[in-house]
């Protein structure tokens, strides 16, 4: 058991893969489902194979994301899951697009393909075909499709005090952000359970970190080769971990909770 400092420090939702997080106070999980709205569109890249009709798990490459576009750090997209209406910013430029409409899709997906200057011979596709999610771990198994990830501060922490730098946690792009446990702690308790109010999470899993946690998320530029410095620095390239609900319940901004082992 941990002592009574662990507590939640952010909660985030990813309506739009690859794109700007949604802040939240709070949260309803359910049972072995992933955080309400979260990732449930993106846009598909050409020749990507994806089928909304026949959704199935694809890797993340094969959409557009940080992996391979730095440049998505420097938009600032907003996301209405009730209207469905869609909001780009980038530098002076706001477009606004309603989302329910194909033809309002092509735009938004043809202004993403300018902007970005993505090389893909032409724009991608703005697709979704709920309950189906665009996590990046949906190709392991259906279970980790609904996977929610957490991010430990005080790991990040720990590894700026290693390089000498400072490491945004937003990099990450976690959906629950925690404070109080030790540093790297959640790595070696597998199969543990972390408990917040009502909300059991059982960890699934490390979460192995890739090119994308190389942009900063306020320059939007390559400034760290994060998971060479984790393996440089601990021997593997793992910051967070992946959980499942265990159990349902309300989360909040601040709730204190305990890692039972």
């Amino acid at each position: 058991m941990t002592d009574g400092n662990l507590r939640i420090v952010e909660l985030n939702r990813y309506p739009v893969k690859g794109l700007s997080a949604e802040t939240m106070d709070r949260m309803i999980l359910s049972a072995g489902e992933g955080i309400p709205g979260d990732r449930l569109f993106g846009f598909a890249r050409y020749n990507s194979g994806f089928d909304p009709q026949d959704p199935q798990p694809l890797p993340k490459d094969r959409f557009v994301v940080l992996l391979k576009e730095a440049g998505l750090a420097g938009l600032k997209t907003r996301f209405d899951a009730a209207t469905h209406a869609f909001e780009i910013a980038s530098g002076g430029t706001v477009r606004q697009f309603d989302t329910n409409d194909p033809e309002a899709r092509l735009e938004a997906a043809q202004f993403l393909h300018e902007t970005l200057q993505l090389s893909d011979p032409e724009p991608p596709a703005f697709v979704s075909s709920a309950p189906h999610r665009f996590t990046d771990v949906s190709v392991v198994s259906p279970q980790m499709m609904s996977a929610i990830s957490v991010l430990n501060l005080a790991s990040v922490r720990d590894m700026e005090s290693r390089i000498g730098a400072r490491i945004h946690p937003a990099r990450f792009r976690a959906n629950i952000v925690i404070d109080g446990l030790p540093p790297f702690a959640e790595l070696d308790a597998i199969g543990s359970v972390l408990s917040f109010g009502d909300v059991s999470l059982r960890i699934l899993s490390r979460t192995k970190r890739c090119a994308a946690t190389e942009v900063n998320p306020e320059t939007a530029e390559r400034d760290l080769k994060i998971p060479y410095l984790l393996r440089k620095h601990l021997g593997h390239m793992d910051m967070g971990v992946y959980v499942e609900v265990a159990h349902a319940g309300k989360l909040r901004l601040g709730l204190k909770g305990k890692l039972s082992v």
